[in-house]
């Protein structure tokens, strides 16, 4: 099992506010133990993003963060989702994460179902009005479906919630930050869980992610 986790950040490297180390500073002193940095990449950004955030994992240590480095697939045709994906893990992504069909900025159709079914993505972010074919796929392929405490994206948190409880899909709990005021406590974190309808025990153990169990590929 693991502490606590934020699979989805984002740094100055993208569109967010904090370099890298301010990010797993801030983090570490709110008790964080694994963050994933996962910048925003397409097929022209990815080569240069994952090398330069790797350099901190020294950094990351010392501060008593388990660094992932990561990426956030994103805008991206859905027929390159999956290269793309398999060249962000030759490039050293720990975690791959697909920025989903939110309902609130214009994800090509199509992206959700290219993520489902790669083997190579780990997480599904905000998927908006997901389906439940869709969370079936994410289910087999080992991809979680994201709660999200980002403005906008979360407004479809419940639809994902019951979505993955008829699916059997394995859900996390991310933050989407961008800036300081993003970050979230584990009294918070525990509120977006609830809020997005989980029970108390299921909060819990979606909060309590087994990491190598996400990251695990087949």
């Amino acid at each position: 099992m693991t502490g606590l986790y934020d699979l989805h950040t984002h740094t100055t490297l993208s569109d967010g506010e904090m370099l890298p180390l301010e990010l797993l500073r801030r983090m570490s002193v709110l008790g964080y133990t694994t963050v994933a940095i996962a910048d925003h990449v397409d097929t022209a950004s990815s080569p240069l993003v994952l090398p330069t955030v790797a350099a901190i994992r020294e950094s990351a240590r010392l501060f008593g963060i388990r660094f992932l480095p990561a990426v956030e697939i994103t805008h991206v045709p859905p027929e390159e989702i999956h290269a793309l994906a398999q060249r962000a893990r030759k490039e050293g992504a720990e975690i791959v994460v697909v920025h989903g069909e939110t309902v609130v900025e214009p994800v090509p159709a199509g992206t959700n179902h290219a993520a489902c079914i790669c083997r190579d993505v780990d997480i599904l972010a905000h998927p908006g009005l997901i389906t439940d074919e869709d969370a079936a796929l994410a289910a087999a392929n080992n991809v979680a479906l994201e709660i999200t405490s980002r403005g906008g994206h979360n407004r479809t948190n419940g639809h994902v919630v019951r979505v993955a409880q008829r699916t059997g899909c394995r859900l996390v709990v991310n933050s989407d930050a961008h800036a300081p005021h993003d970050l979230l406590s584990a009294e918070a974190k525990m509120a977006v869980a609830r809020g997005a309808g989980l029970s108390a025990r299921e909060a819990e153990e979606v909060l309590a992610l087994n990491i190598e169990e996400l990251v695990r590929r087949p």
